[in-house]
Order: C-alpha cells, then sequence, then structure tokens
C-alpha cells in the first residue's frame, strides 16, 4: 500500500491546517492508521492513533488538546487536524500504519510554522 500526505505549507504561529493523508489500497480501512512527523536533525516521531473503525483515537501528550485525527474509510483518507501551531511543529508530516510498517513511508508533507 501507499500512502500520499497532503496539505502541508508555510503558516504563521497560532494557524491552523489540516493534513490528509490518502491509501492506495483495498486494505486501508482494515488497519489501525498513525501519524508521524520529522523534525530537522530529529528522528521521526509518532503523534497520534486512530483505530481501523475510527471510534478509538490516542494522541500524544506533547500535542494533545491541539492535534486531533480522523478518518473517512470510504475515501481510504486519514486527517490530522493541527490548531495552534507552534514553531516547534514545524517538520515533515508522514502518515503509516499504527504501529508503523517500514516499507510504507510516504514523501510526507512540509509544515513550516514562522512569522
Amino acid at each position: 500500500e501507499q500512502f500520499v500526505e497532503s496539505g502541508g505549507n508555510l503558516v504563521q504561529p497560532g494557524r491552523s491546517l489540516n493534513l490528509s493523508c490518502t491509501g492506495s489500497g483495498d486494505i486501508f480501512k482494515r488497519f489501525d492508521m498513525g501519524w508521524y512527523r520529522q523534525a530537522p536533525g530529529s528522528e521521526r516521531d509518532f503523534l497520534a492513533a486512530i483505530s481501523w473503525h475510527g471510534v478509538t483515537t490516542f494522541i500524544r501528550e506533547a500535542v494533545r488538546g491541539r492535534f486531533t485525527i480522523s478518518r473517512d474509510n470510504a475515501k481510504n483518507t486519514v486527517y490530522l487536524q493541527m490548531n495552534d501551531l507552534k514553531s516547534e511543529d514545524t517538520a515533515v508530516y508522514y502518515c503509516n500504519h499504527y504501529p508503523a510498517s517500514r516499507d510504507y513511508w510516504g514523501q510526507g508533507t512540509q509544515v513550516t510554522v514562522s512569522s
């Protein structure tokens, strides 16, 4: 399966972005999905996960209250709503299965938060 992330942009602190990730395969709806990010000079970190049916979500404490994960299995798409963005949110954002599958990393989408 391949994942294509989109929605990244250059935004000012305090603004919002909604990232999308679309999977190419029919198996998308069978898997728990996650969002991850990699800041410059850092390792890729887990951010949020959602169960295959979309009922259960988990948000990492560092972004809890600002980030929300959701999915639409009819569109093979998982979303990451990011509010009150901060400069430390600057990173490349990726989606993947949860836990991540090594072979399924996409190109990611760049989010830059700067005034």
